[in-house]
Order: structure tokens, then sequence, then C-alpha cells
């Protein structure tokens, strides 16, 4: 089994940080985006917010919901740019079958988790979670907070 390659950070367009505060991730998948031309444009520049964004599944399709692209200043006049568009993501027929199968189950959604450039395309990364509940975020606050503190302990004694 191959390993998992971490991402170039040049290679990042946005992420969804409050994605793994709000849910459990079961799986994650890495899907393409039907995007128009001066979105990509709005991409390289980093005018994206996934924050508010949920995948859905219609028709054996699934769709970004909320992921908002904002246009460029000098936008063609020829078209109307929809700053929160519904953008069709790709994947194979058969992931999307099992994906049907898990968000049909009670507590499962779709979320795009980051976007990404990756040989020149951008794939936005989903990911099959579950919702954490009030004491499960009050656990990854103290958590991270946990972390922070021994990363400090850690730093100081290094001095």
């Amino acid at each position: 089994m191959a390993t998992k390659k971490k991402q170039d950070p040049s290679s990042r367009i946005a992420d969804n940080k409050k994605a793994a505060y709000n849910y459990f991730f079961e799986e994650r998948f890495e899907a393409g985006m039907v995007l128009e031309g001066w979105e990509v444009k709005s991409l390289r520049e980093g005018k994206v917010q996934l924050t508010d964004g949920y995948v859905v599944i219609r028709d054996g399709e699934l769709f970004v919901i909320g992921c908002q692209i904002n246009p460029l200043r000098s936008a063609s006049t020829h078209i109307t740019p929809d700053s929160v568009r519904t953008k069709k993501l790709l994947l194979h027929k058969e992931q999307i079958r099992r994906l049907i199968g898990k968000v049909e189950q009670k507590g499962y959604t779709l979320i795009p988790i980051n976007l990404h450039w990756k040989a020149g395309k951008v794939k936005c990364e989903i990911a099959l979670a579950k919702g954490k509940a009030e004491h499960d975020k009050r656990d990854t606050i103290k958590d991270r907070e946990g972390k922070r503190e021994v990363e400090r302990a850690m730093k100081n004694r290094t001095r």
C-alpha cells in the first residue's frame, strides 16, 4: 500500500479550519471541480472561502454549495460572475454510490476540507463526517491547549 504524501504548502488554496472543530472525519476523498475561467483566476489570487460550504448529492452527482469564490475586479465585461454558484464535483461512480449509502445513515454529511492544486487542476478534498456534540468540541479545545502547553515547555527547556 502506498504511503500518503504530504501536500506542498504552496499548492494549498484554502482550508476549512472550522470543519475539524465541528466534525469527526470518517473518510476523505479527493474530487475534481468544474469551474469557470474567472473562478480559476480568483483561486490563483486566493479569493475563496470554504467555511460555510457543504456537499450535496443530486441525481447521483456531487455539488458543493456555499463555497464562495469572489470575482476579481478585472473580471471580463461579457460574463456575470456569481460568487456563490453551485459547483459540481467529479468522482468515480463507485465512490459516489458508496457515499450515497453512507450519507443516508443518520448523522453523516459531506463537507469540503480544502482546495488545492494538483497537476495544474483544482482539487477539492471532501470528507464523510459526523457532527460533534458540545462536549466533544470542549475536548478538542482541551487537547489543543494541552499540546500548546507541551510545545511551550519544550521550547523553554531547549533555551
